[in-house]
């Protein structure tokens, strides 16, 4: 079997290496802060050269290519290898951008995706809440309509880069009269907004990554409704489905392993590079193939979604994998820094400004965010798999 690429994609991949090459220097550096000037003028650039925000419509702020899986891939693999950041993936960008695509009216999406694909719009997810998580159809905070406006009430936690964004996607229980699950609507919403209150709540990262948000009487436009009222459970589906591919996505595994590669090849135990060393590189070679394995397997989701078909139990698998195996190459990748791996913070002779150490402990939270992964093993088992569903606990 020939796997060479066409002279048409070594041509394109070509034209990738010389962006890299030419732009590597403006690449911004470790910032998490969401609004850097240097990150958002790098995703400007990217956008502008068809590097991220690829396949979005032009008259929405994307470049407006067709869909092509090669390319797609290419430009994955070329700025992995040279150890350069891709666009900004956030829950802005990867969940919201394609779900107004498909379910917003034209005014949300022209007053909506530009900015958020630019970075100049950050946004946070209000979904869970202290009494409905896993069971998020549970959820409590209520709106009711008054005049030209909805009126919210209750509290969201778990919130992520609420204290940075500038807008909040959520699910409010509108219909109090209706099914659990066709009572919510999904509401865009200011976080400048009168009534909302942003209490941090520090991890183990020692930041405050997440956050608790509480609604007094919050208003909030009747217009700023995605879909219809009570149909807000359809909208989060498709905003889930679009997490979970984020927090799986294969990208993310291969810029870590090509940095845990270069890590090894700088790196020594016992005078010699870690590198060398047949212990360290026999782990190295099994999570190459799992990263590989992904990645083949991101190829055929893309595929499938090209033809229109069901990605069914093949699109189901992508957040569980994805998740543990960045938290298992955060981890190796701190083996390999021997005693320097357990520093963290600041110090003389911390690699790469704390970064792995940081994943590490922050990834734990991606395998239980975006359904647990034993939420998502249920998931597989009973709709992917047609195992019987798991027996509920009877009410005494």
């Amino acid at each position: 079997m020939d796997l060479k690429l066409s002279a048409e994609y070594e041509a394109f991949r070509d034209e990738v290496r010389q962006f890299i090459a030419t732009h590597a220097d403006k690449a911004p550096g470790g910032s998490r802060n969401p609004k850097d000037p240097a990150r958002l003028a790098w995703q400007k650039l990217l956008i502008e050269h068809g590097y991220a925000a690829r396949t979005i419509p032009a008259a929405y702020g994307g470049y407006g290519a067709e869909p092509d899986i090669l390319q797609s891939r290419i430009i994955a693999e070329e700025f992995a290898e040279a150890g350069v950041p891709g666009g900004i993936a956030n829950q802005g960008i990867s969940m919201l951008v394609p779900t107004l695509l498909e379910l917003g009216t034209e005014e949300q999406k022209r007053q909506w995706i530009g900015p958020t694909l630019r970075g100049e719009v950050v946004w946070c997810q209000g979904y869970s809440e202290p009494g409905a998580g896993s069971d998020l159809a549970s959820l409590k905070t209520t709106a009711v309509v008054d005049g030209d406006d909805f009126v919210i009430n209750g509290q969201k936690i778990w919130t992520s880069t609420a204290k940075q964004a500038d807008m909040m996607f959520a699910l409010i229980r509108t219909e109090p009269n209706a099914p659990k699950h066709k009572g919510i609507s999904f509401l865009l919403l200011s976080m400048d907004t009168p009534g909302i209150e942003v209490r941090p709540l520090v991890d183990m990262t020692m930041t405050a990554n997440f956050n608790e948000v509480f609604f007094t009487d919050v208003r909030v436009p009747v217009t700023q409704i995605v879909s219809e009222r009570g149909r807000g459970w359809n909208v989060a589906n498709a905003v889930l489905t679009h997490e979970r591919g984020m927090l799986g996505n294969p990208n993310a595994g291969m810029s870590r392993l090509a940095a845990i590669i270069r890590l090894m090849e700088t790196e020594t135990l016992d005078g010699r590079r870690v590198m060398d060393n047949p212990v360290f590189r026999d782990r190295l070679i099994r999570l190459q193939a799992e990263v590989h394995a992904m990645k083949m397997h991101g190829m055929r989701l893309m595929t499938m979604s090209q033809k229109g078909e069901s990605k069914g139990i093949a699109g189901l698998i992508v957040k569980l994998q994805g998740c543990e195996l960045n938290h298992q190459l955060a981890g190796f990748a701190i083996d390999v820094m021997g005693e320097l791996g357990i520093l963290f913070d600041e110090g003389d002779y911390l690699r790469d400004n704390g970064a792995w150490q940081y994943r590490y402990m922050y990834d734990l939270g991606l395998i239980i965010g975006g359904g647990t992964a034993q939420i998502q093993k249920n998931i597989i088992s009973e709709r992917g798999l047609g195992m019987p569903r798991e027996p509920k606990a009877m009410k005494v």
